[in-house]
Formats: structure tokens, C-alpha cells, sequence
């Protein structure tokens, strides 16, 4: 009360000063401020799916916002083309309304038509892109299907089986939890020249709970990096995962080691020896690939019946190879896969990652195009080749605005697979994942694995 009593008794004595100096006191400006915002480009195709029949024309419809609401006085770059090729329509048009419409024309064979927009604001650009499709279901693949394709890889099965699986495998306490165990493993595999051999190292993941459970396998993005911390998620769902790497090298060293030979041994490791299909880099992981499933099915844990295989980008390739190449698996989830029609640029229309005979925009020509020997040898190891062949259902899952795997060059695998299938369309993704569409692919996984209990 007394406190209270101080305070009432001071303002009363301050009121007089401080009326007079608000009398005094200039009015207060509105208010203002630099402003900063991070503009947005957004590109959409006048139909809901972005898909139409080949020959029916297209709009574009472009809408800069910063803050949310239009932007004014700019000027919007916009170009039109086939995915992966020169743009057909090139236009600078100033942000007079709200929004710009645009006609993009059409494509008279099956493909994809990508609109991108762009704009610069305070020195800084932004963009956003739209790609329509066109007849998708009806892209074929370019790539050659070699009539030996199926001895080369029989042969190459046969050297694994010969070899021992040599397995090791080493708890991580710091990365179980408290319904999974987590472990590094080891097993032998051939050499990619068809005599060395090396091994295969992942993390594996296991529930604690006794019990048989289904397996599966998960297969790298491209790159080389640790493969902590361990991906529980599954495991704690009831699926034994097993996580490969496929360089032949720890996966739970500190990342500098990975960059180190990223930078150096690794680089570029998808082209190595590509001149030569016995000896060619992928021949060792495609094959390491079926021997993590020979050590997935001897787990004594595992339920003999279910063996998964999924993984995005190289990871999606090696989804679709491992299931071609291994009648044991019993599902497949590949996510935007690489490797799919890598030919396609040979025939004037976009082909997959690592894009090999892409056209350099300068000079018009693609570093291994020239090479036959180098064409050859993606035959045996181009994805839509495995797809061929793949037996199992599988859910696989990609965006039209992908510019490392080219909707073009995924649709040309999808199409070639006879199995059953589905196609989960995250339209506006690039070569990214949704939250949703990745919840969407292990709730998938687990489903198939409780299917066949």
C-alpha cells in the first residue's frame, strides 16, 4: 500500500510537466522503415494436374509477391522450352498487373514444357518454374536394351555367390534407442573390374523386441558422406532397415574424411571407367546392392517373406536395379531416380542424371557423346533397363520440376515397368521431398510389409 501510495503521489506532481511537454512535442511521423522481403515467383499451367494431351496448348500464369501481395515495377525474364533443352520463347515483360499470362505453346509429342520465370529485386534475383506435361504415359525410352543385358548381370551374380559374405557387425550404443538397436556392418563384394574385391558398409537398424520382422534395404543419394545419425524411424515401426554405402569405405567417419574424397578420389566417380562395362563403377555397387540383400535374408530375425528396397535420386536407381536384378525383393519406393534414359540427350530430348551427353549451351557438345564405347556401357547400367524387369509392385514418387532428374527421363523407366505400380506426384518438388510425400512412402512400406505377414 505504501509503495502504491509513492507512485499515485509522483504522478500527480509529474502531470503538470508533462502536459507541457507534450504541447511542446512535434507530431510523430508516420511511421516507416526499410523495408526487406524475400520476393516469391510463382509459375502455374492453366490445368489442375499440369498435364494435357500432346498437341493441346498451354498458359502460363506468373505471379511475383513480396510480403504476399503483387509486385510492381519489375521486369519479369521469362523462358519457354522442352525440359533440358533451348528455350523456344524468350520474353522480358514489365510487372504492369497482377499477374502475366502467357501462352507456352505446345508439344506435338510426349514430354514436358517448362516455363521459368525470374525477376531481380535490390541487386538479388528469385525464381520459380512450371513444367506441363504432355502425354507422359506415352514416353518411350531411347535407350538401347542389349541382348546379352541379362547374361552380363547372371554372370556378375554368379562371382558374388561365389564370394563369402564375410559379414561384421559392431553395436553403436550411442545411436540405439530405446526400441532399436543400431549397428555398423561389413560384408565382401566384387570388384568393379571383375576381380578385386572390397566390401559393402552400412547401418544397420533393428527392433529390440524379439520377433520376425520384414526388411529393408535403403540405398544412397549419390554423394559420399557419414551415415549418422542412424534413421530409426522405420525399425522403431517394425522393418529391420539396413542403410548401405556404396564407396567401399566406413559410413560413421567424421564428414570431413567424406569431403576430402569427394574433392578428390570421389570426384566424379559415375563417369570412372564408364568406357569399359566390366570395369565400370557401378558394376561394384550394383552387385554390393544384391549382396546387402544376401545379408539382409540372413538375419535370423528377419521374417523369410518381406524384403523392401527404396531410397531418391542414385538411391531411386539403385531401387529400381535392385529389384531387376533380385527376384527376392518383394517391393520397391524409388523417389525421383537418376540414371533413367541417360541416351534421351542423344536424341534431342532430355536424359536422365548424371546427364552424360548433355550439350554444353556453349559449344554445342557433350563431353562423352563422341565415345561409343562409353554409350554402350550406360546399356547396361541405365535404369530403364532394370525397370524392364522388375517383377514387384512399387511405389515411385517424383515432381514435374525436377531439373537433375528430368521428369522426361523417370516417365521413360515408369513406363518401361510392367509390374504393378503407382505413381505418387508431388508437382510443384523439384529434387526435393514433401514432408508428406516421405510419410506417404514409409506408410507404404509398412503397409506392404503387413500385407504379407
Amino acid at each position: 500500500m505504501k509503495k502504491t501510495t509513492l507512485l499515485a503521489t509522483a504522478l500527480a506532481l509529474l502531470a503538470p510537466a508533462l502536459n507541457a511537454a507534450a504541447n511542446t512535442i512535434a507530431p510523430v511521423p508516420a511511421f516507416a522503415a526499410a523495408r526487406i522481403a524475400a520476393p516469391q515467383v510463382i509459375v502455374s499451367p492453366d490445368r489442375p494436374g499440369w498435364t494435357y494431351a500432346a498437341g493441346e496448348p498451354v498458359k502460363f500464369t506468373i505471379l511475383v509477391l513480396a510480403d504476399n501481395q503483387p509486385l510492381k515495377n519489375a521486369v519479369v525474364s521469362v523462358k519457354i522450352g522442352p525440359e533440358q533443352q533451348p528455350a523456344a520463347i524468350e520474353k522480358n515483360i514489365p510487372l504492369s498487373t497482377d499477374a502475366i499470362v502467357i501462352d507456352g505453346g505446345t508439344l506435338s509429342q510426349p514430354g514436358f514444357l517448362r516455363c521459368t520465370a525470374s525477376v531481380t529485386v535490390a541487386g538479388r534475383s528469385y525464381s520459380g518454374r512450371a513444367t506441363a506435361a504432355f502425354s507422359p504415359e506415352k514416353i518411350l525410352p531411347t535407350q538401347d536394351n542389349p541382348a546379352d543385358f541379362d547374361a552380363f548381370w547372371d554372370a556378375g551374380k554368379s562371382e558374388l555367390a561365389a564370394i563369402p559374405m564375410d559379414a561384421t557387425r559392431t553395436l553403436l550404443p550411442d545411436q540405439c534407442t530405446g526400441d532399436v538397436n543400431v549397428y555398423h556392418v561389413s560384408f565382401r563384394v566384387t570388384g568393379g573390374d571383375a576381380r578385386a574385391q572390397s566390401r559393402i558398409y552400412g547401418i544397420l537398424c533393428e527392433p529390440k523386441a524379439p520377433g520376425k520382422y520384414p526388411a529393408v534395404l535403403r540405398v544412397p543419394g549419390a554423394g559420399v558422406r557419414t551415415y549418422l545419425p542412424a534413421k530409426t524411424a522405420l525399425a522403431a515401426r517394425g522393418l529391420i532397415t539396413l542403410e548401405i554405402g556404396i564407396h567401399g569405405i566406413p559410413v560413421n567417419l567424421p564428414q570431413s574424411f567424406y569431403d576430402a574424397l569427394r574433392a578428390g578420389a570421389l570426384s566424379n566417380y559415375n563417369s570412372n571407367q564408364l568406357d569399359n562395362r566390366d570395369a565400370y563403377y557401378y558394376r561394384r555397387v550394383y552387385l554390393g546392392c544384391v549382396r546387402a540383400n544376401d545379408y539382409l535374408t540372413s538375419l535370423p530375425n528377419w521374417d523369410g517373406k518381406n524384403l523392401l528396397v527404396t531410397g531418391g535420386s542414385q538411391g531411386g536407381q539403385l531401387s529400381i536395379v535392385t529389384a531387376g536384378l533380385d527376384p527376392r525383393v518383394t517391393a520397391l519406393a524409388p523417389i525421383y531416380p537418376a540414371y533413367c534414359d541417360v541416351t534421351g540427350y542423344l536424341h534431342g530430348r532430355a536424359g536422365g542424371w548424371p546427364h552424360f551427353f548433355r550439350p554444353d549451351p556453349k559449344t554445342g557438345k557433350a563431353a562423352h557423346s563422341e565415345n561409343p564405347a562409353k554409350i554402350a556401357t550406360t546399356a547396361y547400367y541405365d535404369a530403364v533397363n532394370f525397370a524392364r524387369r522388375v517383377k514387384a509392385p512399387g511405389l515411385y514418387s517424383w515432381g514435374y520440376n525436377d531439373e537433375t532428374c528430368p521428369p522426361t527421363s523417370m516417365f521413360a523407366a515408369y513406363n518401361a515397368v510392367t509390374a504393378p505400380k503407382a505413381l505418387n506426384l508431388a508437382l510443384i518438388t523439384g529434387h526435393n521431398t514433401l514432408p508428406e510425400e516421405t510419410a506417404a512412402v514409409e506408410d507404404w512400406l509398412v503397409r506392404q510389409a503387413a500385407a504379407h505377414p
